[in-house]
């Protein structure tokens, strides 16, 4: 694993063989970030989105690309071959400081190969870098199915709780970096690529409208 010569990045292998550029997303990202979105699976899309979402609006892109790198985090996967960003994973710093909403979204041909695992290393110390402890998910709370799976596979530190929305929260503290795969954390966003539906797109959409 080698630096990058972009502050904040690196180079990674995922795979065994497959080569990914970690960076922070940028502004200029847009038209990067919309072809990653259109090159996602309807399924992707539904899982991520939970709505037959067919593109990312202009106020979409300006929130999801101009990132202060503090309260609002965001980590791009980019493929060295053509700059194509392949996934990305973000935090957004809640009301509580010590806590952020989290997300993670890994391009099709790409799931399976440990993107996931590494955008979220390099997410986890960016958080501890600013101060965040934990990370928060959210479940729509008529989720019965996904609520008892996360708490079946996310025992111990991790809990839930009822957020003034009236949604539900997962809670989960930050692993250490070399431990995400097995954490609370890791097992909840791989059973979120399963189907486990968390941070619905609505929500986050509200943020956006609030905070344009």
């Amino acid at each position: 694993m080698s630096e990058g010569a972009v502050s904040g990045s690196r180079h990674v292998i995922v795979a065994g063989d497959l080569e990914l550029l970690l960076r922070p997303v940028r502004p200029d990202d847009k038209r990067r970030l919309a072809s990653a979105f259109e090159r996602l699976s309807p399924e992707t899309r539904y899982r991520r989105f939970f709505a037959p979402l067919e593109r990312l609006s202009g106020q979409d892109l300006r929130y999801l690309t101009e990132v202060d790198h503090h309260d609002h985090e965001a980590i791009a996967a980019v493929n060295p071959e053509n700059g194509a960003i392949v996934g990305v994973a973000r935090y957004v710093r809640s009301d509580d400081p010590s806590e952020a909403e989290v997300a993670v979204v890994v391009g099709d041909p790409w799931q399976g190969h440990g993107v996931a695992t590494e955008l979220l290393r390099q997410l986890v110390g960016r958080a501890r870098e600013e101060g965040i402890d934990h990370f928060v998910a959210l479940v729509m709370s008529e989720n019965e199915e996904a609520l008892e799976l996360f708490r079946h596979i996310a025992p111990g530190g991790s809990r839930t709780r009822r957020s003034a929305s009236g949604h539900t929260e997962l809670v989960m503290a930050l692993p250490e970096p070399d431990r995400i795969g097995e954490s609370s954390l890791g097992r909840a966003l791989r059973a979120a690529a399963g189907g486990l539906r968390i941070n619905p797109w609505s929500i986050l959409r509200e943020r956006i409208r609030r905070e344009s």
